[in-house]
C-alpha cells in the first residue's frame, strides 16, 4: 500500500499551491542556520550500520513518541538490539495519527530510500532490511551525502564557546565539500549561573583563555575573546536558551557578587541571578551588534520537569515541556536598551508558547530598521510548534502583523542528517497556505511574485540576513 504522503502534491490542496512549490519552491536550496549537528561526523562523513542509529540515536520527539505508547525504556535509551528498538518505534508511529512524526518519517523514507509504503509494525523487517541495505552499500549514504543530496548550501551548528572548532577548519579547507558549515556561539553555560556546571564551565573558560576570572567583567572579557576567535572561523550568529527573558540591569559589582556566590556553590535569589544574566546578555549583544552576527533567543522551555527520570537518564533525554512564561515586558526593555545605544543585533525570537506569537510579531514593528528588511524576526516555528497546525499559526500571525514576505524560513533544530525533510513540510506547508489565499481573492495570481516571495522565504531571505 501506497502512502498518500509519498504522493508528489502532498498538502498542496490548490493549483495555486501546487505551481508554487513545484515550480519556485522545491529547488531551492537549503540553509539550515540553526542545528545540532556534530561537524566532526561531517568532516569524517560519518557512515551509519542501521537505520536505528539515523533515527533513533538521539531524537527526542521518537522517544517520547515511544514513552506515550507505554514503550519501555530499555527500547528506547536502553541496551535493546537496534532491530528490537526499531520494531517498537515502527510499532508505534502508526498511532500518532496527526503528529508531525508521521509525516516527516514517511517523508525521510521516501526521499533517501525510496520507499513508500506505510511503515507499521509489519512492515518493519521490511523496511529495515531496505535502509540498512542501502545504508551499507550506496556511496552517498553519509553524512555528507545526506547533506549534498538534500541541496544543503548551509549548516548552522551549536558549538561551546569553549570549542576550538577543529572541526570547522578542517570543513573550511576542504574544497571537496560545497556545503558551507558554520560555527554558532551558544554561551549559555557562562550566562546561566543558576545551573547546574556553572563554577566549572568558568574553570573550563579560564583555561581556554588563559584569563583568570574573578569579576563579571572577567566573564565579558573572556566571552568577548572567544567571540573573535568564533568570528575568525566563520561564525555568524549567536544562540541564547533561556528559560524566559530577563531585564534587570544591575551595577557591575552587583554582578559580580552574584559571580562570586554561585562559584562559591552558595544559593542565589532570582533577582542576583538576573541581574548577572542580564549584564551577560547586553555585553554579548553588544558584540554581535559590533560584528554584525545575528543574535537567536530561545525561550519558554521547561527543562526537566521529571526529576526521576532526571535522576536516571540526565538532562537533554526527551522530557522537556512549554513553559508558561511573561517574556514580553523583558524582551522589549532588553530591546530598547540595546536601540537607545544603537547596539541592538539582527535578532531572532523563538517563544516556545504559541501562545506568544501575536506580541512576538507586533513586537517585531516597534524595532526595524533599515539596515536590513525584517531585521528583528519571529523565528520558524520551534520544536512542540513544527507541525502543521503551529507552522501554520506562526506564518499566519506572523503575514497578519508583520511582513510574511521577508521571514527568514525554515530550520531543522535537529541531531539528524535525515531531518531535512522538514524544510520540504515547511515549504510544502507555506504553498498550501499562501494558494489558499490566492485562490480565496484575497491575493492577485501574480505567479512571477508569488514564486519570488516563496523563493525568499525557503532561502534568499535566510542567505543575506546571515551574511553568507
Amino acid at each position: 500500500m501506497e502512502n498518500a504522503i509519498a504522493h508528489p502534491d502532498f498538502l498542496l490542496d490548490t493549483e495555486t499551491a501546487r505551481k508554487l512549490y513545484h515550480g519556485w519552491a522545491e529547488k531551492m536550496p537549503i540553509i539550515d542556520y540553526h542545528c545540532h549537528i556534530d561537524p566532526k561526523e561531517i568532516f569524517e562523513d560519518r557512515r551509519f550500520d542501521n537505520i536505528a542509529q539515523v533515527w533513533l540515536g538521539g531524537d527526542h520527539y521518537k522517544w517520547r513518541l515511544m514513552r506515550s505508547n507505554g514503550v519501555d525504556e530499555k527500547y528506547i535509551t536502553g541496551d535493546a538490539p537496534d532491530r528490537e528498538k526499531f520494531q517498537k518505534f515502527a510499532e508505534t508511529l502508526p498511532r500518532a495519527i496527526g503528529n508531525p512524526m508521521y509525516h516527516w518519517c514517511h517523508l525521510e523514507l521516501k526521499n533517501y530510500f525510496g520507499y513508500t509504503g506505510v511503515l507499521n509494525g509489519s512492515t518493519a523487517e521490511e523496511v529495515w532490511q531496505l535502509c540498512n541495505e542501502k545504508l551499507k552499500n550506496d556511496p552517498a549514504m553519509s553524512a555528507r551525502g545526506f547533506i549534498t543530496g538534500s541541496n544543503v548550501a548551509m549548516v548552522g551548528t551549536t558549538d561551546d564557546p569553549c570549542s576550538d572548532l577543529c572541526w570547522h577548519e578542517k570543513l573550511a579547507a576542504d574544497e571537496s565539500f560545497s556545503a558551507r558549515v558554520c560555527p554558532s556561539f551558544r554561551p549559555d553555560p557562562a550566562v546561566n549561573l543558576h545551573k547546574a556546571g556553572f563554577a566549572s564551565y568558568i574553570k573550563k573558560l579560564e583555561q581556554v583563555t588563559g584569563r583568570s576570572i574573578a569579576t563579571a567583567q572577567d566573564v565579558c572579557a573572556a566571552l568577548s575573546e572567544r567571540i573573535e576567535y568564533f568570528d575568525a572561523h566563520g561564525c555568524r550568529s549567536a544562540d541564547h536558551g533561556l528559560d524566559y527573558v530577563m531585564f534587570r540591569p544591575v551595577s557591575d559589582e552587583a554582578a559580580t557578587a552574584a559571580l562570586q556566590k554561585a562559584l562559591a556553590g552558595e544559593a542565589l535569589t532570582r533577582e542576583e541571578a538576573e541581574g548577572y544574566q542580564t549584564a551577560l546578555l547586553l555585553h554579548c549583544a553588544r558584540e554581535y551588534a559590533r560584528l554584525g552576527w545575528v543574535m537567536q533567543l530561545h525561550f519558554s522551555c521547561m527543562r526537566n520537569p521529571n526529576s526521576r527520570m532526571m535522576a536516571t537518564l540526565g538532562p537533554d533525554s526527551g522530557f522537556d515541556c512549554i513553559a508558561v512564561t511573561d517574556s514580553c515586558a523583558a524582551t522589549y526593555r532588553l530591546m530598547d536598551a540595546l536601540e537607545a545605544e544603537g547596539n541592538l543585533p539582527k535578532t531572532v525570537l523563538y517563544s516556545l508558547n504559541p501562545a506568544d506569537n501575536a506580541w512576538l510579531d507586533t513586537l517585531l514593528g516597534a524595532f526595524q530598521s533599515s539596515e536590513i528588511p525584517g531585521k528583528i524576526q519571529h523565528g520558524s516555528a520551534w520544536w512542540f510548534n513544527d507541525h502543521k497546525t503551529g507552522m501554520t499559526e506562526q506564518l499566519t500571525s506572523l503575514a497578519n502583523l508583520s511582513v510574511l514576505g521577508n521571514f527568514i524560513g525554515m530550520l531543522t533544530d535537529s541531531r539528524s542528517f535525515l531531518s531535512y525533510a522538514r524544510h520540504e513540510y515547511f515549504r510544502r506547508i507555506l504553498c498550501s497556505l499562501i494558494g489558499r489565499w490566492v485562490e480565496n481573492g484575497e491575493y492577485p495570481a501574480d505567479m512571477e511574485t508569488l514564486g519570488a516571495l516563496v523563493q525568499d522565504i525557503c532561502c534568499n531571505n535566510a542567505e543575506r540576513y546571515f551574511g553568507l
